[in-house]
């Protein structure tokens, strides 16, 4: 019997995953000045023992001031280091890999929590007071917004630096994966966009321009993190919005990546006018798929494939086609921590129970070998 393509292995640098279904970065908001708590803890302890590939952090801030939220995960200090190795433990237990995802919020940040209403934070004392957001030129997120302030290009170079800090931490960590955010109209991705990056020095302008801030985060990353261990980066393929990003822009910027040493490119989409993952609009089910086929066939560079991939056929098809190297799950993966059992049977994998860790396989093989189904209505 053939074994299904997403439970195939992929070679990575040093790193052989031993399937094709990764974990997806999903912010929870509950970290405290950055520093994880049980919850995380317990989040990604649904998942590990689930038999995935590659389990991801979520996005990290590589600055205090760099976070979306009051709740979200920092990296920039060395205190925060511990709580993340207790992750990247708990996923090594079980023969899984582990990443995170890095980035700074830019004009998104000083924001709500999603259930709090997600726009920006009014308060200017108390416990949870607003920060000052910066980006790329002083547009703001949508009107009635605050206007970021426009960084100085001594300012970029010193979060250029923050980025190279974090690596280090991540490297301390233990982490496999490493992956720069530059999607969902956070920082880089507003450096790239031409709806948020009006400047005219070198960050901005032309193409090749608007991509300075962005190659200059992947080179220093790159040359930080280890060279045998792979450094995925996540994009908003498209803007979605007249005169923004679009596909052949993103084409473009993954050449440029690769050229640079990153090793996959994370396709997503928009954040630009809103919310990309939690939006209210309606989406179909692998809908961000013809991007990542569209960077992986045009820029010869693997890609991962994202958004609302919610069937095991679906994610076969996926591979199969060429359209992606891994397929990211994220939300379906809350409601089914143990899919990949599930896509295990679906698919014919021959020994669907050895996916899972032994204390869950054992039993579920011992059932299936009894059970009876014959006279069930």
């Amino acid at each position: 019997m053939s074994i299904p393509l997403l439970f195939t292995p992929l070679t990575l640098r040093s790193l052989t995953l031993r399937n094709r279904v990764v974990l997806s970065p999903m912010c929870q908001y509950q970290a405290v000045e950055g520093r994880m708590q049980d919850w995380h803890y317990q989040h990604h302890s649904r998942f590990a023992s689930g038999g995935l590939a590659l389990g991801f952090v979520e996005a990290t801030g590589v600055t205090r001031d760099g976070r979306i939220t009051h709740g979200c995960t920092g990296i920039w200090e060395d205190a925060q280091v511990p709580a993340l190795k207790r992750i990247v433990d708990l996923y090594h237990q079980y023969g899984a890999a582990c990443g995170i995802q890095i980035g700074h919020a830019g004009r998104r940040a000083s924001a709500e929590r999603p259930w709090d209403g997600a726009a920006p934070i009014q308060r200017h004392d108390g416990p949870e007071p607003a920060w000052q957001r910066v980006g790329p030129s002083d547009v703001p997120e949508r009107a009635g917004y605050p206007a970021p302030r426009a960084l100085t290009e001594s300012e970029i170079a010193d979060l250029v630096e923050a980025f190279v800090a974090a690596t280090g931490r991540a490297l301390a960590a233990g982490f496999d994966v490493l992956e720069i955010h530059g999607a969902h109209g956070y920082l880089i991705h507003s450096f790239f966009s031409p709806i948020s990056n009006r400047r005219t020095d070198a960050f901005g302008g032309t193409r090749d321009k608007r991509m300075h801030f962005p190659l200059l985060v992947a080179e220093a990353v790159r040359a930080a993190w280890p060279a045998d261990k792979p450094l995925f980066y996540r994009t908003s393929s498209v803007d979605g919005v007249e005169g923004g990003v679009t596909v052949e822009d993103t084409v473009a910027l993954a050449q440029a990546l690769k050229a640079r040493g990153i090793d996959l490119l994370d396709c997503s989409s928009g954040g630009m006018s809103g919310p990309a993952t939690l939006s209210s609009a309606k989406i179909t089910p692998g809908y961000q798929v013809p991007y990542a086929a569209a960077v992986r066939r045009q820029a010869n560079l693997p890609t991962m494939a994202v958004g609302a991939i919610l069937e095991p056929r679906q994610a076969e098809d996926i591979l199969v086609a060429g359209d992606a190297d891994l397929i990211a799950i994220g939300r379906q993966m809350i409601a089914e921590p143990h899919w990949l059992y599930r896509a295990a049977l679906a698919l014919g994998q021959p020994d669907p129970a050895a996916v899972l860790s032994k204390y869950y396989g054992f039993y579920l093989a011992r059932r299936a070998s009894v059970l009876d189904l014959a006279d069930r209505p």
